[in-house]
């Protein structure tokens, strides 16, 4: 995720659009208009995430009444120029479809130059909602969504309150594939600690090769206001040195069975830059990781001041 600088206070009066600090994108998003629909996470509950930790900022649903003033007002700062419109806050999809649909709706009427429309997603968003809507999402131009697995480990998940398991978060992705939304997966490389690297990696893989969805992306645990809130409901945790990320990392793309997945692994906290194609790329990128393994003075590495932590 990509912290999105706010402009001055001075200037939020100005703006088509009210924000609420601290506001986070996907890093594919840097081109996106980005359209809060909610503050805060619904959930909120994740002991390694510091995205909307109070008091920053506190859930709540946007009136349906501001979000579509917001649009129209976009609609007539910026004409047909906005191109992608990426929902906010962290779980955009718990909004009931009706008003998610007046949302694409007003998006469709007043930006018409917009081609994708994307959103995060907890899989909990997803429990209530039938395929038939999720189809009506997509066909009102709800094109892709990123959905934070985190793990494919019961009992990583369960460490670090994360308030799902394996099944749930497979079928909230099955779901989304088939109402022809793409979905955009994103595991901890990490999370696990030393104790529960192995099963962390294995069952990541094994709940990716169930989805084989279109996007799959890698970052790193980082946890720079500390590890106190992490270790409440995992003690003994211990955080993986640069090489045991590049080990975990080799056993979990070891374990994948991919046809067509495009793979990322460039954010910010990731020591090593991985990009390609799973699985036509897939022994180069244990041939990079491999190396870095055993050669990490050659490796082209991040260094650590650019990893923006």
């Amino acid at each position: 995720m990509t912290l999105v600088e706010p402009p001055p206070f001075q200037m939020y009066s100005a703006l088509p659009i009210r924000y609420v600090d601290p506001v986070f994108r996907p890093p594919s998003e840097a081109e996106s208009l980005i359209l809060p629909v909610t503050d805060g996470c619904s959930w909120n509950q994740c002991t390694f995430c510091e995205m909307y930790t109070a008091p920053q900022k506190i859930f709540r649903a946007r009136a349906e009444a501001e979000v579509l003033e917001s649009i129209r007002r976009c609609g007539e700062h910026f004409g047909s120029e906005i191109r992608r419109v990426f929902l906010a806050d962290g779980d955009a999809l718990m909004l009931p479809t009706r008003r998610l649909l007046n949302i694409l709706s007003a998006i469709r009427a007043h930006l018409p130059g917009v081609r994708r429309i994307s959103s995060y997603c907890l899989p909990r968003n997803l429990r209530k909602k039938p395929v038939g809507e999720l189809k009506a999402l997509a066909a009102a131009g709800l094109k892709i969504v990123y959905v934070g697995a985190e793990s494919g480990d019961d009992e990583v998940l369960a460490r670090v309150s994360k308030g799902e398991t394996f099944a749930t978060t497979l079928d909230a992705l099955l779901k989304l594939g088939e109402a022809g939304i793409s979905r955009s997966v994103m595991i901890l490389n990490g999370l696990g600690g030393r104790r529960l690297w192995q099963q962390h990696a294995e069952n990541s893989a094994r709940l990716v090769n169930a989805v084989q969805p279109e996007y799959l992306a890698t970052l790193v645990v980082s946890l720079p206001h500390g590890e106190v809130r992490l270790r409440a409901g995992f003690p003994g945790w211990e955080a993986l040195s640069q090489r045991e990320l590049f080990v975990e990392m080799e056993h979990f793309l070891s374990g994948l069975e991919l046809k067509r997945t495009v793979f990322r692994s460039d954010h910010a906290s990731n020591w090593l830059i991985l990009k390609g194609t799973l699985g036509a790329d897939k022994e180069h990128l244990l041939g990079q990781i491999r190396a870095a393994i055993t050669h990490p003075e050659a490796a082209p590495l991040r260094p650590a001041w650019a990893r923006g932590l």
